[in-house]
């Protein structure tokens, strides 16, 4: 064996046998080698535990304990009350979309599954659950299923539009026919009423809309399929996120 002088280090010895610097972990001149709490930071002596799987000190471990989420009739009904607008906002997008370009996508509900999960969790400080998962599920269907309604208003009311302008250029100018005049009052009074009238099977229809559109099973199912999807985002979103704290653990020199 060769005893050699290091040129670093100064140590005298068998420089085979001295340990391979680790230069993978960067360690600076003054720097502590103990572990440390990935928390406070604070130096960790004896044991430590773990809080979602970091290493933390006593202190920190106990703080994560006690600090844990609770729910309260409060929070949810703050996550009720956003979680509302924020359906009701992606309603008014998902069938403005619709209106305006005449198209439907489908994948607007995952959009809205996240909008909604998102809001309600915002209001809840964080707190989520059972109760928060079911509503904000429900919330999410009743957006993506009642924007059918819209959709099926500006149809109908663009149909009554059209043909009250054929009545209009069908009627002379010079005609004063008295029951063409009626006839023409009773025409627009009755598109009224029936107009009016179906905003309640609408609704209806609406929320039933998703599952009519299996009468055409091909894009019936992938709308299914798609709503599925916003739903399930909806749901996780909302699961309840305690802080998982276990230990202490002995540390090992």
């Amino acid at each position: 064996m060769l005893n050699e002088q290091d040129p670093i280090t100064g140590i005298t010895g068998d420089v085979s046998s001295q340990p391979v610097p680790q230069f993978a972990t960067a360690e600076y001149a003054g720097a502590s080698s103990e572990e440390r709490c990935r928390i406070c930071g604070a130096a960790i002596a004896n044991e430590y535990f773990r809080v979602n799987n970091q290493m933390a000190c006593g202190k920190c471990a106990g703080e994560a304990r006690e600090g844990q989420p609770t729910d309260s009739h409060a929070a949810y009904l703050r996550a009720l009350a956003l979680g509302a607008g924020a359906s009701l906002l992606g309603l008014i997008v998902y069938s403005t979309f619709a209106i305006t370009t005449g198209w439907t996508i489908g994948y607007l509900a995952l959009a809205v599954g996240w909008l909604v999960a998102k809001a309600m969790m915002k209001a809840s400080n964080g707190v989520g659950g059972r109760r928060y998962q079911i509503a904000a599920v429900l919330l999410t269907y009743a957006a993506i299923s009642v924007s059918s309604v819209p959709v099926a208003i500006a149809t109908q009311v663009k149909q009554v539009s059209e043909k009250n302008q054929q009545i209009r250029t069908q009627t002379a100018p010079g005609n004063t026919k008295s029951e063409d005049t009626a006839a023409n009052g009773a025409d627009a009074k009755k598109n009224d009423q029936s107009l009016a009238g179906a905003l309640g099977a609408l609704l209806v229809i609406g929320l039933a809309s998703p599952f009519l559109e299996l009468a055409n099973p091909g894009s019936g199912v992938i709308g299914l399929f798609i709503l599925f999807l916003g739903l399930s985002i909806a749901f996780r979103m909302t699961a309840a996120k305690p802080l998982d704290v276990d230990g202490p653990y002995s540390i090992t020199v």
